[in-house]
């Protein structure tokens, strides 16, 4: 099988095309014919030596991604059978290795692909849909009539968040660059914030949750609009690590999260797409052939939903 190996933590210069044999799978694990993959700023992070680089350092060969929709061609697993269509976040915060036209997964990490949605859509919502579920739902338990700040609400995660959000009864308010505003009020988000021509505290007050993406003064800036008690939940940007101390000093809570590989989720997720509860939005369709260029789209840091490189 095709597949792209990080030979060295850097440039894009660094993913490199090869034939590797095909993976094997364990009990409980199913293969999958890889059909979508979608890439995430975590991606970026570990290719240039950050991210999850620390942790994948000493793998051989390293594949990077674990975003996945694909066909299950062998199964080890008594929830999925051969022709299952699925779609998951596959051994995050592991190796994933989801750059491959095959790859082997761990069946509790995935979830049926809704069939009224194509396998590029099903990529899109994997680990940018799990963080906001596991932050609004399993973490925050966001309720009707909450209000909540979701930032770069354009963006991978914040796209869904609003949608999350909303679903859930929230009161929304999204901030992203004014070019993006109709896309954030489409999503269902019932104010927008410009964040480059005005300030959280001169447009919102009384939010009871926060979902940041950005870190550092983002932080600060949040902490001043929220209600005494809110949450701040912060997603790993380098610039979080003050988040509980800064939230305790102003009477809110607030801590960072990781996303988990988690199959259950996937299922609820599932659930919201078929229904059209949620939609994903995809920006760019790559090539396998072109994920450089992929990962050079995303590097700009102007997306808008999401990218996905299809097999």
């Amino acid at each position: 099988m095709k597949s792209i190996v990080l030979k060295d933590f850097g440039s894009v210069d660094n993913l490199v095309y090869e034939e590797l044999p095909m993976p094997s799978i364990n009990d409980g694990e199913v293969l999958i014919q890889v059909k979508a993959i979608s890439i995430n700023p975590v991606d970026v992070k570990t290719r240039s030596g950050k991210g999850r680089a620390e942790k994948l350092k000493d793998e051989h060969p390293i594949i990077l991604g674990w975003d996945v929709s694909g066909v299950v061609v062998a199964s080890k697993s008594d929830l999925f059978n051969e022709g299952d269509e699925v779609f998951g976040m596959i051994n995050f915060p592991g190796h994933g290795k989801a750059y491959s036209e095959y790859v082997s997964a761990p069946a509790s990490h995935l979830a049926l692909k809704p069939v009224k949605i194509t396998h590029e859509e099903a990529a899109a919502a994997t680990l940018a849909a799990l963080t906001a579920w596991q932050a609004l739902v399993d973490h925050a338990k966001i309720k009707k009539g909450d209000r909540v700040l979701i930032h770069a609400a354009a963006g991978g995660v914040g796209n869904y968040a609003v949608q999350i959000a909303k679903h859930g009864g929230a009161y929304v308010i999204g901030t992203s660059s004014v070019g993006k505003k109709d896309f954030v009020l489409s999503l269902g988000a019932d104010e927008h914030i410009d964040y480059t021509s005005q300030t959280l505290e001169g447009t919102t007050s009384n939010i009871d949750f926060v979902l940041d993406a950005i870190g550092g003064d983002s932080i600060d800036n949040s902490l001043k609009v929220m209600k005494k008690g809110g949450t701040i939940i912060s997603i790993p940007s380098g610039l979080n690590d003050a988040v509980a101390t800064k939230a305790e000093a102003v009477g809110a809570i607030g801590y960072p999260i990781m996303v988990q590989s988690n199959g259950e989720d996937m299922k609820k997720i599932a659930a919201l797409l078929e229904s059209g509860a949620i939609r994903s939005h995809v920006s760019q369709v790559f090539s396998f052939d072109e994920m450089r260029a992929a990962h050079l789209s995303l590097e700009t840091g102007k997306t808008q939903g999401k990218i996905i490189v299809r097999v």
